[in-house]
């Protein structure tokens, strides 16, 4: 007997969106650490708002990148791992069930909104992704919502988080709460407008493809059927062009006999006479 050959575990790719992002901020703080010092300072920090020792430049291109790109830079380890943490953990899922371009996109505009909420309304530039990952915790508490219906695991993780966040504001400036809040609250958005559109939902797509997958059999094997049933009809008319062949082969025999009795006949006739029969 053949051995089974067993199978190999690979390592998967499997959310391309939150690994890419993940892995870039890696590495954009490592070379700002040991090769390209004030990397990140550079490109990868949002500036305050105008009036500030670092201001937003409105007549410098830069700094509408930065904008963006500020959710890429942290200032240490620790606040890399911190954000990591929680988008290496809730972003797979949201991926799976939004779809990469749709995450790509909730967080284009989460860090659109937190880099302006910065530029308008405080001093200190800003570094880092907490309000993506911000945006992912309250995002992730919309695991199954219908119409009319608020989750209470929402209810709860915007009390929780947002609550903290507002209370830590008043207690520590150095770090962006505001920001944090910004991302809370940009998540609860993209959950309840995207709560009834399946189409961003992998799962549903996969759904799809699976239901669509199980009707195939079936519809290939209904016309499997049909050449039987019409088969039946054929073989009885083919039985029945037999029989009527048969007795066609038959009836000649009969004329026969009767051919033969109507020549003894005439020749009894001319022998004997049509009185003496």
């Amino acid at each position: 007997m053949a051995k089974k050959k067993k199978a190999k575990l690979k390592i998967v790719y499997n959310a391309p969106v939150t690994l890419t992002f993940s892995l870039a901020a890696v590495l954009l703080l490592v070379l700002n650490q040991f090769a390209l010092r004030g990397l990140i300072d550079t490109f990868f920090t949002v500036p305050g708002k105008i009036g500030s020792e670092m201001a937003f430049n409105w007549s410098n291109p830069l700094d509408y990148v930065r904008l963006f790109t500020h959710v890429l830079g942290h200032g240490d380890w620790n606040h890399l791992l911190g954000n990591l943490s929680f988008i290496l953990l809730l972003g797979p899922l949201l991926e799976e069930r939004y779809g990469s371009p749709m995450l790509v996109l909730m967080m284009s505009i989460t860090a659109l909104v937190t880099g302006v909420v910065n530029v308008c309304f405080f001093d200190r530039p800003m570094v880092g992704a907490s309000g993506i990952a911000f945006m992912m915790i309250l995002l992730s508490s919309f695991t199954a919502i219908s119409k009319h219906q608020i989750p209470l695991t929402f209810l709860l993780v915007f009390v929780l988080y947002v609550g903290r966040e507002l209370v830590s504001s008043f207690l520590d400036e150095n770090v962006s709460y505001v920001a944090h809040i910004a991302g809370g609250l940009c998540g609860s958005l993209f959950g309840f407008l995207t709560a009834h559109s399946p189409k961003n939902s992998r799962k549903a797509a996969a759904s799809k493809e699976q239901a669509s997958q199980e009707k195939a059999p079936s519809e290939k094997a209904s016309p499997a059927k049909t050449p039987t049933a019409k088969a039946a009809p054929e073989s009885a008319a083919v039985k029945k062009s037999g029989a009527t062949k048969a007795l066609s082969k038959k009836a000649p025999k009969k004329a026969s006999k009767d051919d033969d009795f109507d020549i003894y006949e005439q020749e009894a006739t001319i022998l004997f006479g049509e009185d003496d029969l």
